[in-house]
């Protein structure tokens, strides 16, 4: 995913939640999902991160040879200015980009 065109807002904001609710009539469902979509977004970002910054990866014996690298910066900086994983899922939830099933509601034939 890329999380450069969410628009997903970046500070928290209040929701009603009878609205974002009204497909599955379940608060705590409704919760469920988009606390799943986080942590699964949350991983992604996580592994995105840590991909980036391998390549600056510095495997000296030197603990003295400490430089700043301008590019690890800007990365960082990036990724810390991105909504929280919970607002990104959030707001896919209200975009209905969620796909979600709930094996015990379905039939059973």
């Amino acid at each position: 995913m890329d999380y450069k065109k969410t628009n997903a807002p970046t500070t928290t904001i209040t929701r009603n939640m009878m609205e974002i609710c009204a497909d599955t009539m379940n608060i705590y469902e409704t919760v469920s999902i988009i606390g799943k979509r986080s942590n699964q977004v949350a991983a992604e970002i996580k592994t995105d991160l840590s991909k980036k910054l391998q390549e600056f990866a510095s495997y000296s014996d030197s603990l003295e040879e400490v430089f700043e690298n301008r590019e690890q910066i800007e990365i960082s900086r990036f990724y810390e200015k991105l909504p929280k994983s919970t607002l990104i899922a959030t707001q896919e939830y209200i975009e209905n980009k969620v796909y979600y099933r709930n094996p015990a509601k379905e039939d059973v034939l």
